[in-house]
């Protein structure tokens, strides 16, 4: 061990030196704010579980063209190394590789995970999906356990309770870093917002919190705290019809798909934004507020008092939270909403504690015939 630290510093006019003992530069760097040091690494590795699929491409795509983004990680069944190669090309920052179960895959993808986004499975195949996102949340859980984990598979309303308990069973459950993404029903909602203002350029600027789930009925828009207030003229019919296409938007699609697709190219956008939202969150940006299906211990005094508005606690909801370098910071409280918007929220808890109990009741059923292995 070096007898002396020396300690460079700069002033206006000039650089000062002072010598010191290893042990009061520790001393000394302990009560330095922890960015000081996790900040200097502004490496950032992203890595997405299905990224051969019809989200996961366009995904990995758009975090590859995130120039926050320094390394990529595919991870898939098949084809990983081709779309690693291809995104290869392309003059951003982050170096990319793509791999395939064989020869611990799984495990070298999530090798140093900051961020783990999981677009896997099959579309409108919750059975499916369950099974796919266990066995990669045991993945993460015994690699990566300290990433921020985005689930998108769905049914995210029963999959992010999937990944809470598989991490519970492992130890590693932190309540903070795990995200169920709601952020393509936002989308949605700006979008559709901005269409009946007749300017699509606005839909960047419009917010509207959607709160609940992410499916159907769970999925409950707050219009009347868009930041661009519909048109006082706006009929409760039309108004009707709005809330049931911002609900049902995925069926639009693939009606018009002719059902041999799903709405994977929106999802992977709202997928990246959210992402990039928690990035610049990990990187220490302040006051980041997105929608996202957390689990209400992430904050335990933001929590109550949305079950106390809620008037019954639920284990998973989504509302607007406050992001942070730890993950969530806050969860905010619905606010002020209508009697109609009411009615919705009270509609969506019954379906949301099923959707809650099919996940965790999946994962209990799972261990009764095989136990987690570190």
């Amino acid at each position: 061990m070096p007898e002396t630290v020396i300690i460079a510093a700069r002033d206006s006019s000039k650089v000062i030196l002072i010598i010191i003992s290893p042990l009061d530069a520790a001393f000394i760097y302990s009560f330095l704010p922890s960015t000081t040091s996790t900040k200097l690494n502004n490496m950032v590795k992203a890595v997405v579980l299905g990224a051969a699929g019809g989200i996961g491409q366009p995904l990995a795509l758009l975090l590859k063209a995130n120039p926050l983004v320094t390394e990529l990680g595919l991870f898939d069944i098949v084809n990983t190394p081709g779309v690693a190669a291809d995104l290869s090309h392309i003059s951003t920052p982050a170096k990319v590789e793509g791999y395939l179960p064989p020869d611990d895959g799984l495990k070298k993808a999530l090798k140093g995970a900051d961020i783990v986004v999981i677009p896997a499975g099959v579309p409108r195949k919750p059975g499916i999906n369950a099974g796919i996102v266990k066995d990669l949340a045991t993945g993460i859980a015994t690699t990566a356990p300290k990433a921020f984990v985005l689930v998108i598979s769905n049914p995210v309303n029963s999959t992010v309770p999937i990944v809470a308990e598989v991490f519970k069973k492992f130890g590693t459950f932190d309540p903070k870093r795990l995200f169920g993404v709601t952020t393509l029903d936002v989308v949605r909602a700006s979008t559709f917002v901005a269409e009946i203002h007749g300017d699509l350029s606005l839909s960047k600027d419009v917010v509207v919190p959607v709160v609940g789930g992410h499916s159907g009925v769970t999925i409950v828009p707050l219009l009347s705290q868009s930041s661009h207030p519909l048109p006082a003229s706006f009929a409760k019919e039309a108004l009707d019809t709005l809330v049931n296409r911002i609900q049902f938007g995925g069926d639009e699609v693939v009606k018009a798909k002719s059902g041999a697709g799903s709405a994977t190219l929106s999802m992977a956008y709202a997928g990246a934004e959210f992402a990039a939202k928690i990035i610049r969150a990990l990187k220490g940006e302040k006051g980041i507020v997105a929608p996202s299906y957390v689990s209400v211990t992430a904050d335990p005094t933001g929590g109550a008092a949305l079950s106390k508005e809620l008037g019954q606690e639920l284990a998973f909801f989504s509302s607007n939270i406050e992001l942070g370098s730890e993950g969530v910071a806050k969860i905010n409280p619905l606010g002020k909403i209508t009697e109609a918007e009411e009615v919705l929220v009270q509609a969506a808890l019954p379906e949301l504690i099923k959707n809650i109990e099919t996940g965790v009741n999946y994962v209990t059923e799972s261990y009764k015939t095989e136990e987690p292995r570190l």
